[in-house]
């Protein structure tokens, strides 16, 4: 019998990878981890190539129970993480005996926690990604009771005196301030809005619960949201991941990662790379401030970031290496 991972408590989880990357071209939204950072990390840290499927967990509590004997790791928003009852870290790769179970509860500061298996757990896929679609009607959340195929176990790792922790990999977490402050780079239709765009950066935004992964609604107070002040009509075009939508009325639109790919409200300004992680730790009811940065500016953020990233592989690879931990037998492109 293939080995599995039961799901007890679902709540609002789903099986994701980083999404459908080129083809937006063929009318398809991205989709696909909404912190795109937690996910990379998570995979790294559990042995994975970055692009591997996992799990993304939002808000509610969680629990699963692996057939055999596992490698994983959890990111994301701080949580109580449990492992059969005994607190474990997040941030660091965790060793799990079969039959024990994994506990996420009490998701705060941010919305989404991420959990990854070394070898990943099997899913189905469409063009290339196994992230769902509520579009297309593909993929599900997950369900209580369901099993997910895993691809290999791991022999149990843990340090031989004193439960001390094995493993400090000083993975790049992430900070959750109060109020969020996402980076964005100026927009294609930013002149439309004349002296109004310091609107923008000056004030602070409230997420709506009307949000989801299409896109955030942030309301603002009368007089904070910026106007657009040229008259001519805006046409439907061709729209990026991180758009900043000024549409009528006192609120922003933020499109995310299952954003479609035209629109036709014209975008002020575009969340960066590294904004866009960050933005998908946002809840309802959380407030966000937008600082203005060039493009230099958002690359050079995004190159840090991923060179952080690089170089924890680097770190797990000998880590793991060392330990005699196999690696996952298949190989996950890794999207840019």
């Amino acid at each position: 019998m293939a080995d599995t991972l039961t799901i007890h408590r679902a709540g609002m989880a789903s099986v994701q990878d980083l999404g459908r990357f080129g083809r937006s071209r063929y009318g398809l939204p991205v989709n696909g981890a909404l912190d795109q950072h937690s996910a990379r990390v998570a995979n790294v840290l559990s042995g994975n190539d970055e692009g591997a499927p996992l799990l993304e967990i939002t808000a509610l509590d969680f629990s699963c129970t692996p057939s055999t004997d596992v490698l994983v790791a959890v990111t994301g928003a701080p949580a109580d993480l449990t492992v059969d009852g005994v607190v474990r870290p997040q941030w660091e790769p965790l060793s799990v005996r079969s039959g024990e179970t994994i506990r996420i509860s009490g998701i705060r500061h941010g919305i989404r926690v991420y959990l990854a298996v070394l070898g990943s757990v099997n899913a189905p896929s469409l063009q290339g990604s196994c992230a769902p679609d509520t579009i297309l009607g593909f993929g599900r959340s997950l369900r209580d009771g369901d099993e997910l195929g895993l691809q290999r176990h791991c022999p149990p790792v843990d340090h031989p005196e004193f439960r001390i922790p094995l493993f400090r990999l000083r993975a790049p977490t992430h900070h959750f301030p109060t109020p969020w402050t996402i980076d964005v780079t100026d927009g294609p239709d930013l002149a439309e809005f004349g002296d109004t765009v310091d609107r923008l950066f000056r004030s602070e935004f409230t997420v709506s619960p009307q949000s989801n992964h299409i896109g955030l609604r942030m309301a603002g107070s009368p007089g904070d949201v910026p106007r657009r002040v040229a008259t001519g009509e805006v046409l439907s075009r061709g729209v990026p991941v991180g758009a900043v939508e000024v549409p009528a009325g006192d609120e922003l639109l933020v499109l995310h990662r299952g954003r479609g790919v035209t629109a036709g409200y014209p975008v002020l300004a575009v969340v960066t790379a590294t904004g866009l992680s960050a933005l998908g730790q946002v809840g309802p009811g959380q407030s966000v401030r937008f600082r203005r940065r060039t493009v230099a500016e958002a690359v050079a953020a995004h190159r840090a970031q991923r060179g952080a990233v690089h170089a924890l592989r680097n770190r797990v690879r000998t880590v793991f290496d060392a330990l005699r931990i196999p690696s996952p037998a298949r190989t996950v492109p890794t999207p840019p």
